[in-house]
């Protein structure tokens, strides 16, 4: 279930989200949280998705790859902080705003009809027969309709029902476009449609529901 908490009106970091047992009040957007390097990081992470799900190793390569990977989640558990001041999520200069469980989008345009994005998905996102998973077409809707929904309200909202029609394959590494908007705002009910394209084929539709949420609702 997407939040809905990416708005082009959030753009500079504030010292303490007051969420206050709710959802934030603001989002915090940045370009500097985890660093200079942690687009490099996070395209590590993506690659050895890529990699995990196509691989066959032997039990040698798997006692070692276990150990390495052990080393790797002790450094990486040592750092953990809350949600509310993780990287993944809030760096909009890279692809997703850095978040790894998203397929990689870049968002191209935002205006008066919608947000216009980009998006790629890649060896990790497999459904079969090379084509993208349709649970993976559905998170990176639930994301941009999300977007949607926030540039329309200028708030946070979550998403009550979302539907995807797959009209044709959704296929991996290639760039996609990506569009969706708000169809209709109905008191705290936001009606958003979505389109997904690869060129002039239209791959898959969304229409969902997202409700914003009332000063303190989770």
């Amino acid at each position: 279930m997407s939040d809905g908490s990416t708005s082009p009106e959030s753009t500079t970091e504030i010292g303490e989200d007051p969420h206050e047992g709710g959802f934030r009040a603001h989002t915090a957007i940045t370009t500097e949280r985890g660093g200079p390097r942690y687009g490099e990081f996070s395209e590590q992470a993506r690659t050895l998705m890529d990699n995990v799900r196509y691989a066959c190793p032997t039990p040698e390569l798997a006692d070692e790859l276990i150990a390495d990977l052990e080393k790797i989640n002790a450094k990486l558990a040592a750092v953990r902080i809350d949600e509310w001041h993780s990287p993944s999520g809030t760096r909009i200069d890279l692809p997703a705003r850095g978040n790894i469980t998203l397929p990689p989008f870049e968002v191209t345009e935002v205006n008066d009809d919608g947000v216009f994005a980009s998006v790629t998905f890649r060896d990790f996102h497999l459904g079969g027969n090379k084509a993208a998973h349709g649970g993976h077409v559905a998170v990176a809707f639930d994301d941009l309709g999300g977007y949607a929904s926030a540039v329309a309200i200028q708030g946070v909202s979550r998403t009550a029902y979302l539907t995807v029609q797959y009209r044709s394959i959704t296929p991996l590494n290639t760039p996609l476009q990506a569009h969706t908007w708000a169809e209709k705002v109905d008191g705290r009910k936001v009606f958003i449609k979505g389109t997904l394209h690869d060129g002039d084929r239209l791959c898959a539709e969304m229409d969902a529901l997202f409700i914003k949420l009332d000063p303190g609702q989770q």
